[in-house]
C-alpha cells in the first residue's frame, strides 16, 4: 500500500527559498544565502553570502517586472552555487583523479616488467647451461631498482604540481564569461525546445497527419487547435526531460536534497524546531518549487498562445508567418515569466481553491523531482536554512 504523504499545517509562510545542489543545498533568506555542501570527507562545509536583489530600484519590485529580474538573478545565482558545490564535493577533480590513477598503474606495470627483465635472464641462462656471473646481474638489479626510486620521485612531483594546481582558481573574468556563454545556450536550447519545435511538428507532422486540422475555415479554431497541439508537445518535452536525467545517478541525487529542502523548510513553517526528526516527518511537495514554477511557465505560454493568431488577425487581416509567429513567442517569454512568478507567489501565500488549482500540476510533477532524502541530507537542509532565517521575521509573508 502506497504511503500517503503528511499534511502540514503551517504557523507562517515564509519567503525563504532553496535549491538542491551537488551534495548539498543552497538556502535564500531576504537577507542572507547560505550554501551547505558535504566534502569528500563527508564534512558540511558552510558558505554565506548576503542576497542580491535586496537593494534593487522600485520599479525592479512592481508585479510582473520583479519577476524577470528575480528569474534572471536565480539563473545567475543557482548557476555559481551549483559549480560551487561541485568544486566543494570534488565531483570536478573525479576525471583527473582517475587519469592519474590510470597513469600510476601504467608506469607500476611498466616498471614491473624492467624489474622482470633480469630474472627472465637468468633463467635463459639456467636453462642453456650457461653459468651467469653474479657480476653480471648485479648492475642490472641496480639499474632495475634505480627506475623505481626515480618513478616515485617523479610521480610525488606529479602529484604535488595537481595539487598545487587544483588548488589554483580561474580568475574571475574567465568563470563569469563561462557562466554567462552557459546561461545563453541553456535559454537557446529552451527556446529551440518549446517554441521552434513545437510550431515545427504541428506544420510538419501533424498537418501532415490530420490535413483538415490546419484548414477548418474558421481562423479562431485553427489557431486554437495548433495553440493547443503545441501546448500538448511542450508538457510531454518538460515531463519527458524531467523523468529522463531523473533516472541518472547523480541527478537522482540532486533530486533527493531537493526534498531535503522542502521538508525543512516545510518544518520551520509548521512552527517545530529543527531536527532532523521533525524534518523527516514532514511532506515534500510544496507549491513554491522550482518544478512548479517550470510547469506554471509552460501553462500561461500555452494560454497566451491561444491569443497570437486572434490578435494578429484582428490587427493585421491574415495569420502570423510561421517565423514570425516564433519570434512574437520569444518576445513574450519576459511576460510569461513574469506572469509565472506572480502565480507562484500567490499560490506559496495562500491556500484555498484556487491556489489548489494552480498548485496541483506542479505537485504532480515534483513526484519526479523530488525524493526522499536520507539523514545526511536533511543535516545539510538544517544547517543551510538555519543560517538564513532573520531574527526580526522579515521572511514572512
Amino acid at each position: 500500500m502506497k504511503q500517503k504523504e503528511p499534511k502540514n499545517s503551517c504557523a507562517i509562510r515564509t519567503s525563504i527559498g532553496g535549491q538542491a545542489l551537488m551534495e548539498g543545498i543552497m538556502m535564500r533568506g531576504p537577507k542572507k544565502t547560505a550554501m551547505a555542501v558535504r566534502n569528500p570527507k563527508g564534512e558540511i562545509v558552510l558558505e554565506e553570502s548576503e542576497t542580491r536583489g535586496v537593494k534593487r530600484p522600485k520599479i525592479c519590485r512592481l508585479p510582473i517586472i520583479r519577476g524577470i529580474f528575480g528569474y534572471i538573478d536565480s539563473m545567475v545565482v543557482g548557476y555559481r552555487a551549483l559549480m560551487r558545490s561541485a568544486e566543494i564535493a570534488g565531483l570536478e577533480d573525479v576525471v583527473e583523479e582517475s587519469e592519474r590513477k590510470k597513469k600510476k598503474r601504467l608506469a607500476r606495470e611498466a616498471e614491473q616488467k624492467r624489474a622482470a627483465g633480469p630474472t627472465e635472464s637468468a633463467e635463459s641462462a639456467e636453462a642453456t647451461d650457461a653459468p651467469v656471473p653474479a657480476e653480471a646481474t648485479a648492475p642490472a638489479a641496480e639499474q632495475a631498482e634505480e627506475p623505481l626510486e626515480q618513478t616515485a620521485e617523479n610521480t610525488g612531483k606529479s602529484a604535488g604540481e595537481k595539487d598545487e594546481k587544483s588548488e589554483e582558481k580561474l580568475p574571475a573574468w574567465v568563470m563569469t564569461a563561462t557562466m554567462v556563454v552557459s546561461i545563453i545556450l541553456g535559454v537557446a536550447l529552451a527556446i529551440g525546445l518549446f517554441v521552434w519545435l513545437p510550431t515545427f511538428l504541428f506544420n510538419r507532422v501533424f498537418l501532415w497527419l490530420v490535413p483538415a486540422a490546419g484548414s477548418t475555415g474558421h481562423a479562431a479554431l485553427d489557431s486554437l487547435i495548433k495553440s493547443a497541439f503545441e501546448g500538448v508537445v511542450k508538457v510531454v518535452l518538460l515531463v519527458g526531460y524531467m523523468a529522463l536525467i531523473s533516472l541518472e545517478k547523480d541527478i537522482r541525487r540532486t533530486f533527493m536534497y531537493h526534498g531535503a529542502e522542502h521538508k525543512s523548510i516545510f518544518c520551520y513553517e509548521a512552527g517545530k524546531e529543527l531536527t532532523v526528526e521533525n524534518v523527516r516527518s514532514m511532506r515534500r511537495f510544496h507549491p513554491r518549487c522550482g518544478t512548479s514554477f517550470l510547469i506554471l511557465m509552460v501553462l500561461v505560454s500555452i494560454f497566451i498562445s491561444f491569443f497570437i493568431d486572434p490578435v494578429t488577425i484582428a490587427v493585421s487581416g491574415h495569420v502570423l508567418p510561421t517565423l514570425w509567429r516564433v519570434v512574437v513567442r520569444v518576445l513574450l517569454i519576459p511576460l510569461v515569466v513574469g506572469i509565472g512568478y506572480e502565480l507562484i507567489k500567490f499560490a506559496g501565500r495562500h491556500d484555498n481553491l484556487i491556489t489548489r488549482i494552480i498548485s496541483a500540476p506542479g505537485l504532480w510533477l515534483q513526484r519526479i523531482t523530488v525524493h526522499e532524502p536520507d539523514d545526511s541530507m536533511i543535516e545539510c537542509a538544517i544547517t543551510a536554512l538555519k543560517q538564513v532565517i532573520p531574527e526580526d521575521g522579515s521572511d514572512h509573508i
